[in-house]
């Protein structure tokens, strides 16, 4: 969860009525005031448990570095991925669209995206846009790195736009129009990014506000003026809590992966802003949630935030992406960075990068570390390591200073990176949920990626059953001694089970908005 990280001075005491204080205030001696003090200050007492005030400030985005560093080209499969099966459920469907100049998107909007790089939208962005210029709200599920941030901040940017925006500069509190929550603080930069490209050269204007960063600075820039707010759940709920923000402004609320926001623990924290007393109601707010899973017990849990809402599928939504290689290694625990030296030293870092996954924040310091020594240039990231850090990292890491980076789940979500050709899974995640998130960092818009992953049947057993049927339905190779494994009674689950909509088929009159032709 996001850190609280907020830091208040401690209450200067004064001396009770009627008595004198003596001595020195600079160095506590008797016999001298402060101003006539000939010796250094006191050492001030530090009280141990009291955490250190956050004085780490980022750098500015320079919106041209955003333009040129950001987002992902499309790939050889781009024409293939472009075929793969939509469904969109729920009262009335909209029509979705083909091209970006078929949107009715503002012409700034339209400008931006072109340089951005866009040339054809992706089948998300076909049916999210119009869903959300029409004021609906939306549940979309697709596949990652299907272009979900675009997908939802390009017809918000739109509508904001066409109806105008109020507040300004010095109001208090600052009542945003948008807010974006995100599990994560690097995922939540990476949206923040995304926002400042498309609404470049518009009068909106976004904000962050994350954990590990000093909070006055983050202040300052929101009570500057704030349009839209991307925030992770603490520190959103700290800024509403002590009248920073507030929700009397809002048009739309969004929860980008939402299926972990609504399961990592976050969901109390989602409740109380939900039930804050200026957060419209649902009936007269948008609400958009987006993830690449949305298993039916979350889908009932988001649906209580949702009016009248479409239900939006991707592809075979829960699978494996197919433009990615899976490869499954049986390796026991003590055998890893044997097996992953020999991987490595068959990858030309030169073209790509690789991203190693471990389930522990000690493994992967002691990973980065070992691969350092054995000339591997690698860094790591995970909750542990301070924000300015973390940044760091994923700015080494993306800049290909150090093409190898280890991370535990914090980098797992949404991360669009470019240039990552290989994933591998040192460790096997817990959930075939969080496997299929992983591998998704490569193989991205119709780009091609590996995936290797090393099981260890003494751990990870429990995977066995899911992970054959993501492999078979990715059409990848099974290795002998998994069948065996899979069939040892454990029934598998999570996302590959299907994420229909649990509304059940009187609510899907909508499956015919896909051409038959085009699809």
């Amino acid at each position: 969860m996001d850190d609280w990280d907020d830091w208040t001075p401690t209450k200067v005491l004064t001396a009770p009525k009627g008595l004198k204080v003596t001595g020195c205030f600079n160095c506590g001696e008797e016999g001298h005031n402060k101003a006539d003090c000939p010796n250094p200050p006191k050492p001030r007492e530090v009280d141990p448990d009291r955490p250190a005030p956050v004085t780490y400030v980022p750098e500015e985005f320079d919106v041209d570095k955003v333009f040129e560093q950001t987002g992902i080209s499309s790939g050889i499969n781009f024409e293939k991925y472009e075929r793969i099966p939509v469904s969109l459920t729920g009262n009335n469907p909209t029509k979705h669209i083909t091209e970006f100049q078929q949107s009715g998107l503002r012409p700034i909007l339209l400008e931006n995206v072109s340089r951005a790089g866009y040339k054809t939208p992706t089948p998300v962005q076909k049916y999210s846009i119009p869903v959300v210029k029409s004021g609906r709200d939306l549940m979309a599920c697709a596949q990652t790195g299907s272009g979900k941030t675009a997908a939802f901040l390009l017809p918000i940017i739109h509508q904001l736009l066409e109806q105008g925006v109020s507040g300004g500069a010095g109001d208090t509190p600052q009542q945003p129009a948008c807010v974006i929550m995100s599990p994560t603080r690097e995922l939540a930069i990476q949206t923040y990014q995304e926002a400042i490209k498309f609404c470049n050269r518009s009068v909106i204007r976004p904000a962050i506000a994350y954990g590990g960063a000093a909070v006055r600075s983050q202040i300052n820039k929101i009570m500057a003026g704030c349009h839209i707010l991307v925030a992770t759940p603490g520190r959103l709920k700290d800024f509403v809590g002590k009248g920073h923000v507030a929700f009397g402004g809002l048009r739309f609320f969004v929860l980008d992966e939402a299926d972990r926001m609504l399961d990592m623990g976050f969901l109390p924290d989602i409740n109380e802003l939900m039930d804050h007393p200026s957060m419209p109601p649902k009936t007269e707010r948008q609400t958009l949630m987006f993830s690449a899973t949305f298993p039916p017990e979350i889908q009932e849990l988001a649906a209580k935030f949702l009016n009248d809402y479409l239900y939006l599928t991707i592809g075979t939504v829960g699978a494996a992406n197919t433009d990615v290689t899976q490869t499954i290694y049986e390796v026991e625990r003590l055998n890893k960075r044997e097996r992953l030296l020999e991987i490595l030293n068959g990858e030309d870092l030169a073209k790509g990068k690789i991203l190693i996954f471990v389930e522990t924040k000690k493994n992967a310091d002691f990973l980065a570390s070992f691969l350092s020594q054995k000339n591997f240039p690698t860094t790591s990231i995970h909750g542990d390591r301070l924000q300015q850090e973390r940044e760091q990292a994923l700015g080494d890491f993306k800049s290909g200073r150090m093409p190898c980076l280890v991370a535990t789940a914090v980098a797992a979500r949404g991360l669009d990176i470019r240039g990552v050709s290989h994933v591998i899974n040192y460790d096997m995640p817990k959930e075939i949920d969080e496997y299929i998130h992983r591998i998704g960092r490569t193989g991205r818009v119709g780009n091609t990626g590996k995936a290797t992953s090393f099981f260890d049947p003494g751990n990870d057993s429990q995977l066995a059953a899911p992970l054959l049927k993501i492999l078979s339905s990715a059409q990848q190779d099974v290795p002998d001694w998994l069948p065996p494994l899979a069939s040892g009674g454990y029934a598998g689950g999570g996302g590959f089970a299907g994420n229909h909509d649990v509304r059940g088929a009187s609510r899907a009159p909508a499956a015919a908005a896909v051409d038959e032709e085009e699809w």
